[in-house]
């Protein structure tokens, strides 16, 4: 009987130290394993990354600096294919596609966003941000810019920095513009942008939606009279041999946004999400470096094609401040977005007076 009970309590007693030590195994591997997903040992993964400029434009050299730190960085566990060019489609269908998860980022005109997101639309309301390109981007760089890109949530995006694309100019064929009014009767081409085509008709003008990939053809044969772009894109696209005036107006930016999708974001190993932000900024500073190293180039070749080129004066910008107030007012117009508006100018405010 003795021998019997000293069995039982001896295999109790062995039971008991194996399951510890079994507890103890897999609670160590758990807890590796969990580390190892920090330290990056995850699958390799390909990130798809779309956008509409062509291959010699600084946005495009942004995006090269964007996958050379990605994949530098990662030691090539993670690459990103590049799609310039409207390649998988138009601005629409690829903001569209980075919605549904079938693009992972895509860099795009806040105007092209606006219709699925429509609070990012204060990045495009006339003559809201400095005409100074380092203050303008001193501006989309603080924390009001941060909120900006935060509103990008309710589509379903992760908005990840502002990149440039530069100020916006007037162009036409056969007519000068100094004012609003002068725009009465012209046919101006836009995005697809509620605030773009609220703006030229606050200003009088007859806005019509064009794609970008249909622009050229449509000022060479008189479907549209005029439309607005920033120099590099002017000057890449050729409109200035359809256009015969260019009016520096510094009206609005033609900011890109590089956004991903949301959920796909999310998911990545926090290591891979550390890096993807990285990269934006590297890229981002790389855009903005080779657009002020070219934007000089672009614009003296526009005016050497013999093209009627000047700027607006002082006092008709501001005669076109005082025209776009009501754009401001009336299409920005919800509880958050005047709050939203009020900080963007006091920011704006701020950075002038420095």
């Amino acid at each position: 009987m003795k021998n019997k009970l000293t069995m039982s309590v001896f295999s109790v007693l062995l039971l008991l130290v194996l399951a510890a030590c079994g507890g103890g195994d897999t609670g160590s591997g758990e807890a590796q394993g969990s580390s190892e997903g920090e330290e990056g040992s995850y699958d390799p993964i390909t990130i798809t990354f779309s956008h509409n400029q062509p291959v010699d434009s600084p946005e495009h050299e942004g995006a090269l600096k964007f996958k050379e730190v990605v994949e530098e960085e990662t030691d090539g566990q993670v690459t990103v294919e590049l799609y310039p060019a409207l390649q998988l489609g138009s601005l629409r269908e690829q903001v569209e596609g980075t919605q549904l998860g079938e693009i992972d980022i895509t860099m795009q005109p806040t105007a092209v966003v606006s219709p699925f997101v429509d609070d990012i639309k204060a990045v495009d309301l006339p003559y809201l941000f400095p005409t100074e390109t380092e203050k303008m981007y001193q501006v989309l760089d603080s924390e009001v810019g941060d909120e900006l890109l935060g509103t990008l949530k309710q589509g379903g995006f992760e908005g990840l920095g502002f990149w440039p694309g530069g100020y916006k100019l007037f162009t036409t064929n056969g007519t000068e513009i100094h004012q609003p009014t002068d725009f009465e009767g012209v046919a101006m081409r836009t995005m697809e942008s509620p605030i773009l085509l609220a703006q030229y008709e606050e200003w009088g003008g007859n806005p019509i939606p064009v794609p970008y990939a249909e622009l050229y053809n449509s000022l060479q044969q008189g479907v549209v009279d005029g439309q607005e772009n920033p120099l590099q894109t002017i000057f890449l696209n050729n409109y200035h041999e359809v256009q015969d005036t260019i009016v520096e107006s510094h009206h609005g930016l033609m900011s890109y946004v590089l956004l991903t999708n949301q959920s796909w974001f999310n998911e990545l190993p926090s290591s891979v999400q550390e890096t993807i932000v990285a990269a934006e900024e590297a890229g981002r500073t790389t855009a903005r470096e080779t657009l002020a190293e070219t934007e000089d180039e672009y614009r003296q070749n526009i005016i050497d094609s013999g093209v009627n080129y000047y700027e607006l004066t002082d006092e008709e910008i501001s005669a076109f401040k005082e025209a776009s107030l009501p754009i401001h007012e009336e299409h920005y117009n919800t509880p958050e977005q005047q709050e939203l508006l009020q900080k963007i100018y006091d920011k704006v405010e701020e950075v002038n007076n420095q």
